[in-house]
């Protein structure tokens, strides 16, 4: 009985984060940039900021198996995360999480300078593609929209022009547009920054 009130609850809180979610992506941006901006400005070994994201990561991932097995559990994290947020998180892993989990892979995997440059393609182009997809665009792209996707590579080629080379930048910036809109059935906060900083090492070795 309790955990059908639970779901009941649940779907109602759902239903209350459709829309907009202009805190979310700020939320989505903050984080990223806070991300990079302590991996830049703090001396850390690459071991320990490695064991420091694995950390919270495995929290995460803990966090999830526990809300998505019980009822209870998920709908109190509705209730308590409702402006950040998204329907599809009721029933699947969240969004940070996914996030969480492409920002430790990336610095683990790569070189500290092209993992941070994937993280803030991340952090500022995918939440100017929503945010710009969802206010304007009209005509359809690969699941999103024109505009949206314009968005994502206008910053993604502004981030990492400023972190690289403009033939780097022009070649990479393309390729992670791309695969924003193809991810599935991986989520694209674990590929965007992954492919991000895999393309920007090769193509570091290569050149």
């Amino acid at each position: 009985m309790e955990d059908r009130e639970a779901t009941e609850a649940l779907e109602r809180l759902v239903e209350r984060t459709r829309g907009g979610q202009p805190w979310r992506r700020l939320f989505h941006a903050a984080n990223g940039v806070l991300i990079a901006t302590v991996l830049v400005g703090w001396p850390m070994p690459d071991r320990a900021a490695a064991g420091a994201l694995l950390t919270v990561t495995a929290a995460l991932l803990a966090f999830d198996f526990v809300r998505l097995s019980v009822p209870a559990a998920n709908e109190l994290f509705f209730r308590m995360f409702t402006v950040l947020v998204s329907p599809r998180e009721a029933g699947g892993v969240a969004s940070s999480t996914w996030y969480m989990m492409g920002v430790t892979s990336a610095v683990v995997l790569f070189p500290r300078h092209e993992a941070i440059s994937g993280v803030l393609v991340l952090a500022l182009a995918d939440p100017a593609a929503s945010y710009i997809g969802r206010r304007w665009g009209r005509r359809p792209f690969l699941g999103g929209t024109i505009a949206g996707s314009t968005a994502f590579l206008a910053v993604a080629l502004a981030v990492l022009a400023v972190r690289h080379t403009w033939p780097v930048a022009l070649a990479v910036a393309p390729f992670l547009t791309l695969l924003e809109r193809r991810s599935w059935p991986l989520d694209d906060n674990l590929t965007v920054p992954v492919a991000g900083a895999a393309s920007l090492a090769a193509l570091a070795a290569w050149i």
